[in-house]
């Protein structure tokens, strides 16, 4: 697929130009969304289109997990995203012809995502063949204030000639998913999944309800259009006429238009659903929020718009100096995470957020693992609420770790609910890591926060029941280690292994933060039936959990016995042969050392405290020579250890990479929606790569290191409760607190108080000799920053 050739814009992104081969990928990356509302991208006319789509977080359908041949323990029903009934939809006719940009002349198309107003805005002048002309300007958003109201500014002006204008304005429902499944049952049901309920009209404001077929889950949609008064400048009024029935609602709009004079009006739309409201209830909810925005006007709820990103981005803004195209491209990976979780309340961030089906709208570890690090630090809040979410599916864990004859929990490797709907076991239900991840991310939000009543709410039951499943999970040998055999780690082109390094020094965090948590909450501990020969068995095993160590080439495994493993033949791999798991068997992929994203590297930044300096530049290097970066997950990992181990150009190209991931389609797949995790790990390159920060048991430490790209740096991180700025230049860097009490950090290896009033100034240490960095596999080098931040 070509990716579209986006302007450079540090508060922007903007196409001036239309290409129907485009229209996907721009579909993703321009689509809108608070974190419960989701719209692509979509062209208002909706056709020609590449992706139709509108999603409600949470909302899906059930549908049988087919399998050739079936299992114990195999997840019964499977989970996908559908399109709740879509309200984007805008139709115009002139003189009767109806306005495509595939027939008559368009000029000067141009669409571009504002930063920060948070709208998508459209601009054209399109001339029918009949040789009418008008000038069509559209505006959408979705709002962060009104969190189940999207709305649409929609303008026509006649140009040349007087017209009759026509609009039709829809919400129209069962809209079909790009899926193709073998099971005719999935199939039909996916097609097909909202049953209509009900249907009223009142004026120029319509409501449907519809339910899902198997899920059972309620969605109820409306729309109210506002229409300027044209009275006042002696021009006729529109003809107004709405009707409703079955998938669709449709707001007629005709007007006669003189040269120069022109149809302005706002569409509001309202989104809600339950898995338990009445119908009646719904409809009253959903109303009352069209209704609120009507009263507060498009104007206000734009400055609302702007009002709430200026606060957003006052604290979670990332300036760098250097390439504006990267600029540019930190801005969308910060306003994108954002937008895909600003009103979560008690949801969670599917990998796509609300920008596509891909994925089938599931979550996945990677959100605790990429995305959640930039909320604590960002909007914490929204930390907080997806965490709450996880704690919320602890039911479906238990029942899902006894089916499997293991104690406490087993969080789903990919849900949209909470239970498993993942039918491929080795990558799914043996990578256990899944729920270390999940704990882990509880101590991180604790620790940055200070959130003390989600821990005592939350917290110490989920490390509880995860500390209990690993227990249950591993055994002891003869000589008292601990061993987690069996399991998946983060790299997929490996399964089934023992003692994945990644897993296991992962759990090793899992049970202290366990143990940590229930003897700081005593009295909660006791209500959990926690004792303290517990709590002390979770001790003694995290310090006796093995961790595999190769001494013959004295570099830690990726699991036991990985590196003794032939390794795979990348000089006799072809280039059009990558991605690897499209062209070769798993089961080919699975005995040979090749790595598709960071896994052992992972390890290193997210446990860094188990590792030394100099056992993570033998492990960077030997890794580096076998992984491929077929996931999108495994660049920002990569950046963050380069950058620690002062190959600060490669970081820099994987921090290219991760950054235009999306913008420049580079896995070919983003027309499935954006990669929220990659786009957290954008975050991840710059704030713990070239700002050096790591936080653990030892406290808050910062190495700051720029590349020679990069002139200056600034950025702010929530830690211990407060919020430090950094002001980063080649030589020195200075800090200062701006919100909270003062800090206690390290810099450099050197410790130091940052207090509230005032700041200060520290020198950059010198690099420690690198050396030549590392070498890729044969053709799978990143692309040079250079060519990545100059291709536009």
């Amino acid at each position: 697929m070509t990716a579209p050739k986006f302007d450079v814009d540090p508060w922007g992104l903007s196409t001036g130009s239309l290409d129907a081969e485009c229209l996907a990928h721009e579909e993703s990356v321009f689509g809108l969304s608070n974190g419960h509302v989701g719209w692509r991208g979509n062209l208002d006319e909706g056709d020609p289109r590449g992706l139709a789509g509108s999603y409600l977080n949470g909302v899906f359908e059930e549908h049988p997990m087919p399998y050739a041949e079936d299992g114990y323990g195999y997840p019964e029903t499977g989970q996908s995203v559908i399109n709740v009934p879509n309200g984007q939809i805008i139709r115009l006719a002139v003189n009767d012809e109806p306005f495509t940009v595939r027939h008559g002349t368009v000029e000067d198309h141009a669409r571009r995502l504002d930063f920060r107003d948070g709208t998508l805005s459209r601009a054209l002048t399109w001339t029918t063949p009949a040789g009418d002309a008008v000038e069509i300007r559209s505006t959408r958003l979705v709002s962060f204030e009104h969190r189940a109201v999207a709305a649409v500014r929609y303008s026509v002006r006649a140009l040349t000639s007087p017209v009759e204008i026509t609009i039709e304005s829809e919400v129209l429902a069962n809209e079909p998913l790009p899926t193709e499944h073998g099971d005719p049952r999935v199939k039909d049901l996916l097609a097909q999944p909202l049953v209509g309920l009900a249907s009223t009209v009142s004026g120029s404001s319509a409501t449907v309800v519809h339910r899902t077929r198997e899920s059972g889950l309620t969605v109820a949609t409306g729309m109210e259009h506002v229409i300027a008064d044209r009275s006042e400048a002696g021009e006729p009024s529109a003809v107004v006429q709405t009707h409703a029935e079955g998938d669709v609602a449709r707001t007629t709009i005709r007007a006669s238009l003189r040269a120069g004079e022109s149809l302005d009006f706002v569409k509001f739309v309202g989104h809600e659903w339950s898995a338990r409201t009445s119908v009646a209830a719904l409809q009253e909810q959903v109303g009352t929020a069209v209704s609120e925005a009507v009263r507060e006007g498009w104007d206000g709820m734009l400055d609302a718009q702007r009002r709430h990103l200026d606060a957003f981005w006052s604290g979670a803004d990332i300036r760098i100096d250097g390439e504006p195209r990267l600029q540019q491209a930190v801005r969308f990976a910060l306003f994108q995470m954002h937008q895909a979780s600003a009103r979560l309340e008690m949801r969670s961030i599917p990998g796509k957020g609300l920008t596509g089906s891909g994925y089938e709208g599931h979550t996945f570890w990677d959100f605790e693992a990429f995305v959640l690090p930039v909320l604590i630090s960002t909007t914490p809040r929204a930390a907080e609420q997806a965490l709450r979410w996880r704690h919320a599916t602890l039911g479906h864990a238990r029942d899902r770790a006894k089916l499997l004859h293991l104690e406490g929990a087993a969080f789903a490797w990919r849900t949209i609910d909470g239970r498993e709907s993942s039918g491929y076991w080795p990558a799914s239900t043996a990578a256990f890591h899944i729920n270390a991840d999940i704990a882990v991310a509880v101590v991180q939000y604790v620790r940055a926060t200070g959130d003390v009543a989600f821990e005592r709410e939350c917290g110490v039951e989920m490390l509880m029941e995860t500390a209990r499943l690993w227990l249950s999970l591993g055994r002891r040998d003869d000589e008292g280690a601990f061993h987690i055999d069996g399991v998946t780690g983060p790299d997929e082109y490996s399964a089934i292994m023992n003692d994945n390094v990644y897993t296991n020094v992962m759990v090793q965090l899992n049970l202290r933060g366990a143990a940590a948590a229930a003897r700081a909450h005593a009295d909660v501990a006791r209500d959990l039936g926690i004792s303290d020969e517990e709590i002390s068995a979770w001790e003694t095993t995290a310090d006796a959990v093995h961790i595999p160590f190769d001494a013959k080439r004295d570099v830690h495994p990726q699991a036991a016995g990985f590196t003794e493993l032939a390794r795979w033949d990348f000089d006799s791999t072809h280039p059009e042969q990558y991605l690897l798991h499209d062209h070769f068997p798993y089961f080919d992929l699975y005995r040979k050392q090749v790595v598709k994203q960071a896994d052992l590297v992972l390890a290193l930044l997210f446990a860094h405290e188990a590792f030394s300096y100099e056992a993570k530049d033998r492990a960077f290097s030997y890794y580096e020579g076998i992984t491929v970066r077929d996931s999108s997950l495994s660049a920002a990992a990569q950046a963050v250890i380069a950058a620690e181990l002062g190959h600060l150009d490669l970081a820099y190209d994987y921090l290219a990479e991760v950054a235009t991931l999306d913008l420049d389609d580079l896995h070919g797949n983003t027309e499935e929606g954006l990669h929220i995790a990659a786009l957290g790990g954008v975050w991840m390159a710059i704030v713990c790569g070239f700002g050096g920060l790591r936080d653990g048991a030892s406290g808050p430490t910062f190495s700051p290191r720029l590349p020679p790209r990069v002139s200056r740096l600034e950025f702010g991180v929530r830690l211990h409760g407060s919020v430090i700025d950094l002001d980063v230049t080649p030589s020195h860097t200075t800090y200062r607190i701006r919100e909270g009490s003062a800090l206690r950090i390290q810099h450099c290896g050197e410790e130091i108080l940052v207090g509230p009033d005032g700041e200060v100034r520290m020198p950059n240490s010198p690099l420690q000799s690198a050396g030549s960095p590392p070498a890729q596999p044969r053709g799978r080098s990143p692309r040079p920053a250079g060519r990545a931040f100059s291709e536009r």
